[in-house]
């Protein structure tokens, strides 16, 4: 790699650290001048059944940018960013342009980019403060908005809909190759899958879905005559959708239909995210309803079982209800939040070399 500017290797360093989806870090960097990187804004659609039109791919790059913007205020800087016209969707061109700006003090989030973290384990049910509340919900942009399902009665409901939706996740072939392929068994960290210590389930549970999921033979043969799937759906999904201070939802101010919407969407998850880490709580992301929905209202088959095409029809119906009249077509993201221990294992990052191309 080149030589770039010390200010530059800063910003990308913390950049890195965004969110994406199984860790999969859909971005390249290409630097073009001490100022300016040109944000390469890949997706996994043709093979990961989880980025229906490269949307959850788009999200994190929008998650990536913010933090770049983020990230350039602890050089004193700010950033310029602009999507090039023209450029197909599976491979988005961002020009993001940093300037000096005098007296500027870094962003409040910034000591928070390295330290967010998925929690995937039961949490505390301490419910959130109302300045808390308020605090998260003032770090969306203006139109932007929050749904919180506090309570018992409203985290059984949440816990069953993931629940629900984990049976379609555990039962589908084009879901075990995603998740045969993301998983490095046994690893407390991993830089560019999840490390098997940060699944979620006890190391009993985690040695049965390793040798499981060897074959999906094996898989299909436990899950229609053993319930192969539900010691897993228990521990990743219903107990901690119980075990956690509220469920949310985010939702945009209108129907998301352009990359430039979940672009801007990425932009605004990172903050509510930053901002939670700030203020001390625990995210999960919750996608799998937001999503397989999704597949279900565009009419497209996602799978060739058709036990679940049917289950994600039902599935579509509860969520609509959950979330209130007009607001499916604008959810965007949805999670749960707690307080308690960060976790003892974590996915980290790709070396920010690694990252970079060669443009020489």
């Amino acid at each position: 790699m080149n030589a770039i500017a010390q200010h530059l290797e800063r910003i990308l360093d913390l950049a890195r650290w965004a969110p994406s989806g199984d860790n999969t870090q859909p971005w390249r960097f290409e630097i073009l001048g001490d100022e300016h990187i040109l944000v390469h804004g890949l997706d996994t659609r043709d093979h990961v059944v989880y980025d229906l039109d490269g949307h959850a791919s788009q999200l994190a790059i929008g998650a990536l940018l913010e933090t770049m913007a983020i990230a350039a205020s602890a050089t004193g800087r700010s950033a310029t960013i602009q999507r090039r016209p023209d450029t197909p969707e599976t491979h988005l061109l961002f020009d993001v342009r940093f300037r000096p700006e005098a007296g500027m003090t870094p962003d409040p989030l910034l000591p928070c980019i390295e330290t967010r973290v998925v929690q995937r384990r039961p949490m505390s049910t301490r419910p959130l403060s109302g300045e808390q509340k308020q605090a998260l919900a003032g770090s969306l942009p203006e139109g932007y908005s929050v749904i919180w399902y506090e309570g018992f009665a409203q985290r059984w409901r949440l816990a069953r809909l993931m629940f629900d939706n984990a049976k379609v996740r555990l039962t589908i072939p084009e879901a075990y190759a995603v998740h045969k392929s993301v998983i490095e068994w046994g690893a407390q960290f991993s830089t560019d899958k999840i490390p098997g210590q940060a699944v979620g389930v006890d190391p009993l549970t985690a040695h049965f879905m390793r040798w499981v999921m060897a074959s999906w033979t094996r898989v299909g043969f436990f899950n229609t005559y053993l319930f192969g799937h539900l010691p897993p759906r228990l521990q990743l999904d219903l107990l901690p959708g119980l075990r956690c201070g509220a469920h949310f939802a985010l939702i945009a101010p209108a129907p998301l239909l352009s990359v430039d919407d979940y672009i801007a969407a990425g932009r605004a998850m990172q903050r509510f995210w930053l901002t939670a880490t700030r203020l001390g709580w625990l995210i999960q992301p919750e996608m799998t309803p937001v999503i397989f929905t999704r597949y279900h209202r565009q009419g497209l088959i996602f799978t060739e079982t058709q036990t679940a095409l049917g289950e994600v029809g039902w599935l579509n119906e509860r969520l609509d209800r959950l979330l209130g009249t007009g607001r499916i077509e604008r959810v965007f993201f949805m999670g749960r939040i707690g307080a308690g221990p960060r976790p003892w294992a974590r996915s980290t990052r790709k070396k920010t070399d690694d990252l970079i191309l060669n443009s020489g």
